[in-house]
């Protein structure tokens, strides 16, 4: 199950709005376990993890042995049920890392195994799958994507100079695994005022992650993004979404969709009559996106959070100070409220170098 999930890891922020399911198939005989065929749920989500790792093994996954960290489907979608094909194959035994929760399967796989004479397991290496299947899990149950907030944090607890100017905060190590967070992403936000301040062009730059940059989304109720900024300079390249008001400038709108932008719109709402966060999410969960990477500015984190939107943080804290006058890492909020009782819980941390990553998920 630990090679499953290592394979099914290398689908992330590829395969939405499918969940990166990871499936090996296990053959025992005289010399011991060998491993007959492995696969990922391919690009775009289709096709699954299991018939790709069943027409690997041919012959050899009769009788053998599947270990998929997701319960296989039993509905048919686009593609025919996975259930069927592992039958089909005529598979002995099925260890699902977890059941999946969307509501078109819920049980029914493994019920469809076990009318076969399948001997199924469920429950072996669910912590770690249900942390690699929360896009998917959080997008089938709550109709939004799961939001991994990211945050660069100097030792003084800044995130930026004064301004606000964008800042150098952490070393070579810290920004090549915060590449790696945005390569495991559907989708990346940020907002307005990030793309004002640093015009950025929140792409994935790790060697050997070519191509795996995420859809790059501007939070903008005024459409205030410049039509010659990287986003839209680029937005042919790798897709660029503005989510706006809905009384946006028709005009700004038009001048945006000619260079490749597509623009979203959602109701305002909060006492500050900002974009409601809660109505972008939901839409972006109908439109697929599983796993969203929040990493704007100080207004962008706070607002949500304060919404109650964020399921995890990843903190990269530096050793550079930034002074008195550098821009605090939360607005108007101390950094200390992610420890709180009622925040969040560290689930990992590492040195980085000088730096020092911390995970974080939502008590």
């Amino acid at each position: 199950m630990a090679e499953a999930l290592t394979v099914g890891q290398t689908g992330l922020g590829r395969t939405w709005p499918n969940p990166s399911v990871g499936a090996v198939v296990v053959r025992h005989g005289p010399d011991g376990p060998r491993v007959v065929g492995a696969a990922a749920t391919a690009a775009a989500g289709r096709p699954h993890a299991e018939p790709q790792a069943l027409a690997q093994a041919g012959a050899a996954a009769r009788g053998a042995t599947l270990y998929v960290t997701l319960e296989p489907c039993s509905h048919h979608g686009r593609t025919p049920p996975c259930a069927d094909a592992v039958i089909a194959a005529g598979v002995r035994r099925v260890v699902a890392a977890i059941e999946d929760p969307d509501h078109r399967v819920k049980g029914r796989g493994v019920a469809r195994l076990r009318a076969a004479g399948i001997w199924v397991t469920v429950g072996v290496g669910a912590e770690q799958a249900l942390a690699d299947h929360a896009g998917h899990i959080r997008r089938v149950t709550e109709g939004r994507p799961h939001v991994l907030l990211k945050m660069a944090v100097s030792a003084d607890g800044k995130a930026a100079l004064p301004g606000p100017r964008p800042a150098i905060i952490t070393g070579p190590q810290a920004r090549a695994r915060a590449h790696l967070l945005r390569a495991h992403a559907d989708a990346i936000l940020v907002g307005a005022g990030t793309v004002l301040a640093d015009d950025p062009m929140l792409t994935t730059r790790l060697e050997g992650f070519e191509g795996r940059s995420p859809v790059r989304i501007v939070l903008d109720s005024a459409l205030a993004l410049p039509l010659d900024s990287a986003l839209v300079r680029t937005a042919c390249e790798v897709p660029v979404w503005v989510i706006t008001a809905e009384d946006g400038p028709a005009d700004r709108a038009a001048a945006l969709a000619e260079r490749g932008v597509e623009v979203l719109r959602v109701p305002r709402g909060g006492p500050e009559d900002r974009l409601y966060l809660p109505a972008a999410l939901k839409l972006l969960g109908m439109l697929g996106v599983t796993r969203l990477m929040v990493e704007g500015g100080p207004t962008t984190a706070t607002a949500f959070l304060d919404a109650g939107l964020v399921d995890e943080v990843a903190v990269f804290t530096s050793p550079v100070v930034l002074g008195a006058d550098a821009v605090p890492a939360l607005a108007g909020r101390p950094l200390n409220r992610l420890f709180a009782p009622v925040g969040f819980a560290e689930v990992e941390h590492e040195d980085l170098g000088p730096d020092h990553f911390m995970r974080l998920w939502r008590r």
